[in-house]
């Protein structure tokens, strides 16, 4: 990779003035027109562009290099990073998996010193530069695998970090923490013997059940989503907390809602209280659903279950602070095209199905429906069976 022709003023410049163009376009348009890598340049706008969400102030740094779009997507964003730095300091940390970078940049600014691992060559060599632009003299680094380093090191850290790998052969997805790579479980002994605080970031797709089973030391584990889809799973380990009861926290970075805090025992000893659809139906947040909170949920804020598999609550009232959707029922419609076509004659009406008999876009296929306006229809099972609501969202 010549970073000293990255350097350039040329090329940044080129960068900067086409950030909001097609990069396929730039690469016919400008070919053997330039006096720089035409290639890299298209790159860096190209994942620049894909990265203006989720990395906002480094896809607007000039100075930073950006790799393929794959390890951008793989990579946690700015806001999720921040999150998992909030009270972590120490003296050193250590990132094993250290990618694009960006967790080991945000989990760094506690500490003294960090240690970043990458056995990409290439990925380790643009990662060494952005954070060695970002805090000069902050960083050793390792290109090479982070566990051996572990292995041979005789320091001791504050912090151990690894977001393992999730992808295996074919590049199909992997749920497993034993089948990413490195293998966390395998390594878990030696993990602890080198700090007092292991994060680990994982699919989040893995069922917390199965990260206990393979992991029986975690004692918590952190469910980040954003605007209600989960990103992360986090698992937490330290020793001064050694023998605690286990915890789950789930936390929404965009709905301004307080954690849900719950032990797993809780949620066994939990009792669900049922009814038919009253004033209002509430849909938990995604990550309150995705920890099994199923029972403790209604308990909690007072609400009753439509079915024991819908995850759809009732009730007559709701506060302002509910960590959920919550929707006012106009009235129970029959599913019958005609009627529906009455009732919403533009045909735009927003769709949810919870454990009802079809899925949002096969009864949106079957009612001539479409997305959009104020309204929802809202398909689910109750004790007397399928049933769809009109709704209006009020929360």
């Amino acid at each position: 990779m010549p970073f000293s022709e990255f350097n350039t003023a040329e090329f940044q410049q080129f960068v900067q003035d086409h950030l909001e163009e097609n990069p396929a376009l730039l690469l016919f348009k400008y070919q053997g027109k330039v006096a720089f890598d035409l290639k890299m340049a298209v790159q860096q706008i190209a994942s620049r562009q894909k990265a203006a969400k989720k990395l906002p102030t480094w896809s607007k740094n000039l100075n930073l290099l950006f790799p393929a779009s794959i390890s951008v997507e793989q990579s946690s964003s700015e806001q999720t990073a921040s999150f998992k730095s909030k009270g972590l300091a120490g003296n050193c940390l250590i990132d094993l998996t250290g990618g694009f970078g960006v967790d080991c940049h945000y989990l760094s600014q506690g500490f003294v010193k960090g240690v970043y691992c990458e056995q990409q060559a290439e990925l380790f060599q643009i990662s060494k530069h952005n954070l060695s632009t970002l805090n000069p003299g902050k960083f050793d680094f390792l290109e090479g695998d982070g566990l051996d380093y572990l292995r041979k090191t005789t320091q001791h850290f504050d912090l151990i970090y690894a977001d393992p790998a999730r992808r295996g052969i074919g590049n199909q997805k992997l749920y497993k923490l034993q089948d990413c790579e490195p293998n966390i479980v395998d390594a878990w002994p030696l993990l602890k013997s080198k700090s007092d605080s292991i994060l680990l970031k994982v699919s989040p797709m893995l069922d917390l059940t199965q990260a206990w089973a393979e992991l029986p030391d975690i004692q918590k584990i952190t469910v980040i989503s954003i605007r209600n889809e989960v990103k992360e799973l986090l698992l937490h380990w330290d020793k001064a907390n050694e023998g605690a009861s286990r915890m789950i926290s789930v936390v929404d970075l965009e709905s301004g809602f307080s954690a849900f805090e719950f032990e797993p025992r809780a949620e066994e000893r939990a009792q669900s209280q049922f009814a038919e659809a009253g004033k209002y139906l509430i849909e938990p947040l995604a990550g309150i659903l995705k920890a099994g909170a199923f029972n403790l949920f209604g308990e909690r804020f007072g609400f009753k279950k439509l079915d024991r598999n819908s995850h759809l609550y009732t009730s007559g009232n709701f506060a302002a602070d509910i960590p959920g959707r919550v929707f006012e029922v106009v009235g129970e419609i029959s599913p019958k095209k005609q009627e529906i076509k009455t009732l919403f004659p533009s045909g735009k009406i927003n769709v949810i199905c919870r454990n009802y008999v079809t899925g949002a876009e096969e009864l949106k296929k079957k009612l001539g429906l479409k997305d959009g306006g104020e309204d929802y229809l809202i398909g689910t099972q109750t004790a007397t069976g399928f049933k769809l609501y009109g709704c209006k969202r009020v929360q």
